[in-house]
């Protein structure tokens, strides 16, 4: 049975259960099992080598997860080449492609978790009530460790994006 932490983070004001383990910087990166918008599987190692940005959102389809993939979105440009900006969610790949076709992002991967639920799990940001992922940033670098974790207390809520940045060139630039 996989570790369950109850009143980790709240939805509007309730308190939900997130379901894995609190990992922790310094740690090693779980792999994880996803699938990106043309159907192809992706893994912590699909970009190994690169420092990986990661966003797990609940839905792209709701106000602030697309407000949150917009604005990291638009500081693509601003991170080094060896890096690379991940969005998860349990969306379907095609709603995600319809999200980023329609908001005319080009410069993220979005991420499928809707068939394992592996990345949700191994990172334990599963919302157990919703079986959505709570609203966290990861930053793995090219060693394959956390070098940087926000999960955001309340779900309606955005993250940091200057501290998730931050870290992401500090990462970079090892």
């Amino acid at each position: 049975m996989a570790l369950e932490r109850l009143g980790a983070v709240t939805f509007k004001g309730a308190p939900m259960t997130l379901v894995g383990p609190e990992l922790q910087v310094g740690d090693d990166a779980p792999n994880f099992n996803v699938i990106s918008s043309d159907l192809s599987q992706v893994n912590l190692h699909s970009d190994e080598g690169r420092v990986r940005l990661v966003i797990a959102v609940p839905s792209l389809d709701t106000p602030v997860c697309s407000l949150e993939t917009k604005t990291f979105s638009g500081h693509v440009k601003d991170l080094p080449e060896n890096s690379v900006v991940y969005v998860v969610s349990a969306d379907l790949p095609f709603a995600q492609k319809r999200f980023c076709a329609t908001e005319g992002i080009e410069n993220v991967k979005t991420l499928s978790d809707h068939r394992e639920m592996s990345f949700a799990t191994n990172y334990g940001v599963l919302i157990k009530e919703l079986q959505l992922l709570a609203r966290s940033v990861f930053v793995i670098d090219p060693q394959n460790k956390i070098s940087y974790k926000q999960i955001v207390g309340e779900i309606t809520s955005e993250p940091d994006y200057h501290a998730a940045l931050s870290a992401t060139q500090a990462a970079a630039n090892r």
